[in-house]
């Protein structure tokens, strides 16, 4: 994976408005909501999945107060809306491979808006599978350097001795990546150590990436992708665009 088209990503979203950032916490609200009523308790020490969002939730700078309000409501309102998981597949301009992940209470109008997004913007949507296997699930964790006194040596001695399969470094983070089982150790072990995340959540890593050379396939690719975020069913997009 390349840091570099991390640490964009990463960026972009740090300086997005107040609204925007609203937008991240309702996603992540949602998240919350669907982690305590699949892992039928509320207390993250023994809902895993409800942990990882948790964490996921601090490293967006969800304030601790909202995180706790939406998982006492969610814990108690049993008429709240179900949401189901649905992914969808596609790809932008030139063949840049898409991943789709959403969480919905109403399935047909998500899938009408998402091929929406796919053919308004030069790209289509696929069938299940047709850019799967160019991803790779991972658990990645995100470090930012300023936030640290400790140098590349010490962070990469403490996030293999947690468990870690692999480390990168980059000129403004490190990247820590796990396999999908180990994430949660990982994490909860470099936090014990004292290392706090701009980014902590298992991802879907493409194998490799793909450039725009052409601005306006660029213009529409970030349009397409800030339509998906403006979206408040899609929770997630993976691609395997490399942003300048």
């Amino acid at each position: 994976m390349s840091g570099h088209n991390k640490w964009s990503t990463i960026k972009q979203k740090k300086g997005k408005n107040d609204a925007a950032r609203a937008k991240i916490f309702t996603k992540i609200g949602r998240e919350l909501i669907v982690a305590v009523k699949e892992g039928g308790s509320a207390d993250p020490s023994v809902n895993s999945k409800l942990r990882d969002v948790i964490a996921k939730a601090k490293a967006s700078n969800v304030p601790n107060d909202n995180i706790d309000r939406i998982i006492k409501k969610a814990a108690g309102d049993s008429d709240s809306a179900n949401y189901e998981s649905v992914t969808y597949e596609g790809y932008g301009p030139n063949g840049i491979a898409v991943i789709v992940e959403a969480l919905t209470d109403n399935r047909n109008r998500t899938a009408g808006e998402v091929r929406h997004y796919f053919d308004k913007f030069g790209g289509n949507m696929g069938t299940q599978g047709c850019v799967t296997f160019m991803f790779e699930k991972k658990g990645v964790l995100v470090i930012e350097r300023e936030d640290l006194d400790a140098d590349e040596d010490k962070v990469m001695e403490d996030a293999l001795e947690s468990g870690a399969s692999d480390f990168e470094a980059d000129d403004d983070i490190f990247t820590i990546y796990t396999e999908p089982s180990d994430f949660g150790v990982v994490r909860d072990e470099l936090t014990k150590l004292g290392y706090n995340f701009v980014s902590a959540e298992v991802e879907m890593v493409p194998n490799n990436y793909t450039k725009l050379d052409n601005d306006e396939q660029k213009m529409s690719m970030q349009k397409m992708l800030d339509m998906f975020e403006d979206n408040d069913d899609i929770q997630n997009v993976w691609h395997n665009w490399e942003m300048d």
